[in-house]
């Protein structure tokens, strides 16, 4: 296994866990770029918990994370008016029915005008506590973007950037987040891939296959260099943080067999602790299939196929499909890789996983039907 660069992130990790478990876009693009440029010891004339100036998308953010609304509306809000998401796409990623999703946002419109609401930055004490919603808008932002929820292109470049630029603001806003800094390094490492996600056709390539000296490694950089500062002096672990590293054990490694896999298996431990769900669990079974064999990470994905939430998610029988192929069982895979690609709304996906599901085949020497 080759010398880790990050490899004392879990160690860290660890340590943080164990101490704290006993929780006019062109013109404003410009601006917000000279803004982040700028040494913050020229910013003379304005508090130091001021928000960047020049900037009504990041007023907007907070106005819609207003502590009338719960949690959730807060974020559903934030999608549809920040990230201009539509409802079909918000409801996807709270796993609730549209009709449902569209109450909610109708109802969160007319909390905010009965509370009264000003379209101005919230005082610095209240800038915190909206802070978690705030940055899950951008995770999931960031998310749609870089997967399309449905449709036939892959990724969205738009709701990619916008995310990244709000999540640059965020941190400049407020720079001793944890979080906040957390996410902004998970989005860097992350969309440094972009350019190796797709071939010239539009076709979706994985991560295992795609060309990693495409990969941009000024982002990688910049992204592995803010999470290690981040978990340095952080004083309580949170999921963003966790994700971060974990990318950055992907984005140092040379190929998928070099990859660090007990170090991010460790990781996913850590965060399904932290942030429980069955997504994390999952990616968690991929992990654990990778140090321990394709069927224990089997087992796992089976508990995850009990939650009902996941029952028609094609990335369940996805991670399944890909398990039972490395398990050697081709007949189940491919069943599972057809299914996936049943689910899926995502047109680039759905042809990645009926191509998987047509090789799986072909490899067994018999045609494709």
């Amino acid at each position: 296994m080759p010398d880790n660069p990050y490899g004392w992130l879990v160690t860290v990790a660890v340590r943080r866990f164990t101490d704290h478990v006993r929780s006019d876009a062109a013109r404003r693009r410009r601006e917000d770029e000279d803004l982040l440029a700028t040494p913050s010891s020229m910013f003379v004339a304005a508090p130091p918990d001021e928000p960047p100036p020049g900037d009504d998308s990041l007023t907007l953010l907070f106005l819609c994370c207003h502590p009338a609304l719960s949690p959730p509306t807060q974020i559903a809000l934030t999608l549809r008016a920040v990230g201009g998401l539509s409802t079909a796409e918000i409801a996807h990623a709270f796993f609730v029915p549209e009709a449902t999703m569209a109450q909610r946002i109708s109802r969160a419109k007319q909390a905010i005008r009965k509370a009264g609401a000003r379209f101005e930055p919230p005082a610095a004490a209240e800038r915190v506590d909206r802070l978690h919603a705030v940055l899950h808008v951008l995770y999931l932002m960031f998310n749609e973007g870089y997967a399309v929820t449905a449709g036939p292109a892959l990724r969205r470049d738009d709701l990619t950037g916008e995310a990244l630029r709000l999540a640059r603001l965020v941190h400049r806003l407020l720079p001793e987040e944890a979080e906040a800094a957390g996410l902004l390094a998970l989005m860097l490492l992350t969309e440094a891939h972009r350019d190796a996600r797709t071939a010239t056709d539009g076709s979706l390539i994985t991560l295992d296959l795609q060309d990693r000296t495409r990969w941009d490694a000024e982002m990688i950089a910049e992204g592995a260099t803010l999470i290690q500062a981040t978990l340095a002096r952080s004083r309580a672990l949170g999921p963003y943080q966790l994700q971060a590293a974990i990318a950055a054990v992907h984005d140092e490694a040379e190929s998928v067999e070099a990859t660090d896999w007990a170090e991010v298996l460790a990781l996913y431990e850590l965060l399904e602790r932290v942030a429980p769900g069955p997504m994390v669990t999952l990616n968690r079974a991929v992990a654990l299939a990778m140090v321990r064999g394709p069927e224990t990470g089997l087992a796992l994905v089976e508990r995850v196929a009990g939650d009902e939430r996941m029952a028609s998610h094609h990335r369940l029988h996805a991670a399944r499909a890909h398990l039972l192929e490395m398990a050697g069982r081709p007949d189940e895979a491919r069943e599972c890789y057809r299914t996936a690609a049943r689910y899926a709304t995502s047109v680039p996906e759905q042809r990645y996983l009926q191509a998987r599901a047509a090789e799986t085949r072909a490899r067994e020497g018999r045609p494709s039907r």
